[in-house]
């Protein structure tokens, strides 16, 4: 199936436009995130500035059209530029991840007998320690930062995309157009970059595409637990942190501070189910067994 004929399909299926839509209001708001939201210091830009020292949530004004959160940090200022930091995280560790487990998993299953039982073995073990507590123990070691974090999501997150090609692989090569190759004397390098990625990888790219919410899901949880970004960093989960005092709001007023919770949340439910959408549409697509 061609390139063309896949975003054609994309474009008519109307769950996925609707993700593609979310997705592209997304990208326009972290490309003109300067003008949108010009920041104060132009060195350090995702630093959320504070509309003051007041500790208490104010709602939303003229001057904070979204409110401020816990130390008047704004939240219009923390969402607009925390898409910029939702994509930086996703592209970035899905992309690296993504690529260390497709090298690890088309090694693996190419070469197979000990090559196999080696690399798989390792697989185990990494995938034996809970994702969400590996990532969090490796991020307080290596210290605060974003780049950290993304270090800790990639080191612990490209076993399902290994075993997943692996799969793929152990499939592909025992084609007939596989073996042919092998006969003619092929080299294993062209063999795997000619006639096994590029029928393996679309299994491989839905996946990827599901992960993305999944990562941004994971960093904002490392920084409302306080192992993430840095205080005052423009990014989500950052910002629901900042609320986490206020959720409950006051006496005989539960949702008298809903807009610490509910704006930086949104933000994340609309990104993540995006790409979910984009990725539904896309196994849809391209497998035929959910075809008419």
């Amino acid at each position: 199936m061609e390139w063309q004929e896949i975003l054609m399909r994309l474009l008519r299926n109307k769950i996925s436009l609707f993700g593609l839509i979310i997705i592209a209001f997304f990208v326009v708001v972290a490309l003109f995130a300067p003008w949108i939201a010009p920041p104060r210091d132009p060195d350090d830009p995702y630093e959320i500035p504070r509309a003051g020292w007041v500790i208490e949530p104010q709602p939303p004004n003229a001057r904070n059209i979204f409110g401020t959160t816990e130390g008047s940090y704004d939240i219009f200022y923390g969402v607009v530029w925390g898409t910029r930091t939702a994509f930086r995280v996703g592209l970035i560790v899905v992309g690296i991840s993504t690529f260390i487990g497709i090298i690890v998993g088309t090694i693996s299953a190419y070469y197979g007998g000990w090559v196999d039982e080696i690399i798989m073995r390792i697989t185990d073990i990494f995938m034996s320690i809970p994702f969400l507590v590996a990532a969090m123990v490796l991020t307080t070691i290596l210290g605060k930062g974003i780049t950290n974090v993304m270090i800790a999501l990639v080191v612990f997150g490209w076993m399902g995309t290994a075993r997943l090609m692996r799969s793929q692989v152990l499939e592909i090569k025992t084609e007939e157009f596989v073996r042919a190759a092998m006969a003619l004397g092929a080299s294993d390098a062209r063999i795997i970059m000619r006639h096994i990625l590029f029928n393996c990888i679309f299994p491989v790219l839905i996946q990827a595409s599901m992960r993305m919410g999944s990562m941004v899901i994971t960093f904002a949880t490392l920084s409302f637990l306080g192992v993430g970004a840095p205080e005052g960093y423009a990014d989500w989960g950052q910002m629901i942190s900042f609320a986490r005092n206020w959720i409950l709001g006051s006496n005989g007023n539960a949702l008298q501070y809903w807009y610490t919770v509910v704006i930086p949340g949104v933000a994340i439910l609309l990104f993540c189910l995006s790409w979910n959408l984009i990725g539904d549409a896309f196994r849809d697509i391209l497998d035929p067994k959910l075809q008419n």
